[in-house]
């Protein structure tokens, strides 16, 4: 069993996986990690770079936004605050794959603001990060509301995203953002 998820993994290019809860120490950690293996794989600096700062963001995002889900296990209600993260690597690309639960109730406007964020080009990326930043308003966690126009100018890529509802309460919403290394 273990052999098939380690070959999965090669087969899909995943050089890091990690499912469970997102604290401010595990953050730091896997940026650690990764920084340490795409030195260790002679990855070319601006590249490099690109990467880092868009699994920063990544990451800083699912920190701050992830919903806790409430679920029951053996009758006894039970707080899940896990999430996902997968880096690949594609012939010319890295990807970053995020997961994590959210309130059906914040789908409509999180997917509102991912489509303004995908039909933007590279200039209007940086009039709205500009204009939102100027405007100072915070969303109710404290954010600006950056983080996804952040990951778009970084990776300079459109994001790929999804929605999968579990419940009537949750679905689980997925951020793919790819950086391409040419």
């Amino acid at each position: 069993m273990t052999y098939s998820y380690y070959k999965n993994m090669q087969v899909n290019n995943i050089i890091f996986v990690y499912q469970g809860e997102v604290t401010a120490e595990l953050v730091s950690s896997i940026l650690h990690m990764m920084e340490n293996k795409l030195d260790g794989d002679g990855e070319d600096k601006k590249i490099k770079k690109k990467v880092f700062n868009v699994m920063v963001e990544c990451l800083q995002n699912v920190y701050h936004h992830l919903d806790t889900l409430e679920v029951s296990v053996d009758d006894t209600e039970v707080n899940d605050r896990t999430a996902l993260l997968m880096i690949g690597k594609e012939e010319k690309d890295y990807y970053v794959i995020t997961g994590n639960h959210v309130l059906n109730e914040r789908v409509a406007a999180l997917r509102s603001r991912l489509e303004k964020v995908n039909s933007c080009d590279k200039n209007e990326l940086k009039n709205l990060y500009q204009s939102i930043l100027n405007d100072g308003e915070l969303s109710e966690k404290g954010t600006a509301g950056l983080g996804m126009i952040d990951i778009a100018r970084k990776s300079g890529q459109k994001l790929g995203y999804d929605f999968h509802p579990v419940s009537d309460k949750y679905s689980f919403f997925s951020l793919e953002a790819k950086i391409a290394r040419y």
